[in-house]
């Protein structure tokens, strides 16, 4: 579980992360099962903190390690997901104005083309009305799932957003570029004018570039020497 441990460090390195958020994998062998820290910034984690749980976010040997609140929705996405290797939950500040507006969330720059062309919105408080926010429990995990649907990331209001992938390292890939997309869009606002996006054919063919093993590679190797990982 060394690679789970380094994709904590580099969502903390990278701003992705800060105090709070979390990410998991899914059990090579046991697809019933991931792997998730225990509750501690993602900063600190250590290889001895990694769990491993059910899809039922039951721990198979907590050891008395406290976890994480919201850990139903990697449980509930890997149900439903089959194609999802791993699952980031984030608060990265510069998304959370896409939650809270109806501007759409777009990719602008190609490695930010695993979003597709659309960003879906799930708003909790449209299934349960006033809640704490968190994603506590398997009802509100599913109804998060179903926001998420095919997509590779969902906006979550007043909250923050889930971004999943095909492989531990593409889910650190996407989490890392949706917060770089979020504040590039951000930053162009403020010049005026209309901003332009990737098209579909652009992020089709992009995407066969930016996930090939060897850009993956690239900016992981890269990623992990920026938070001291990789010697």
């Amino acid at each position: 579980m060394k690679d789970l441990v380094t994709a904590n460090h580099i969502l903390a390195r990278e701003g992705v992360t800060d105090s709070l958020g979390h990410i998991s994998v899914r059990h090579p062998d046991r697809p019933d099962r991931f792997f998730l820290s225990c509750s501690r910034s993602p900063e600190l984690v250590k290889p001895e903190d990694i769990m491993e749980y059910d899809l039922d976010c039951n721990p198979i040997d907590q050891q008395g390690r406290p976890m994480y609140f919201e850990r139903p929705i990697h449980g509930a996405i890997y149900k439903v997901r089959p194609d999802v290797q791993s699952v980031v939950h984030n608060h990265a500040y510069e998304t959370i104005p896409f939650g809270l507006t109806k501007k759409p969330l777009q990719a602008c720059v190609h490695p930010a083309c695993g979003m597709g062309t659309h960003v879906p919105v799930w708003d909790i408080r449209s299934d349960f009305g006033d809640t704490d926010m968190l994603i506590t429990n398997k009802e509100r995990g599913d109804a998060m799932a179903r926001g998420l649907g095919d997509a590779n990331s969902v906006l979550l209001p007043r909250h923050g957003c889930v971004v999943v992938g095909q492989s531990l390292k593409i889910a650190t890939l996407n989490a890392v570029y949706f917060k770089i997309n979020a504040s590039l869009i951000l930053n162009t606002a403020a010049l005026g004018g209309e901003i332009t996006y990737l098209s579909p054919g652009e992020i089709e063919l992009t995407k066969k570039l930016v996930y090939s093993d060897n850009s993956v590679q690239r900016m992981w190797d890269y990623w992990s020497r920026r938070c001291g990982d990789l010697k």
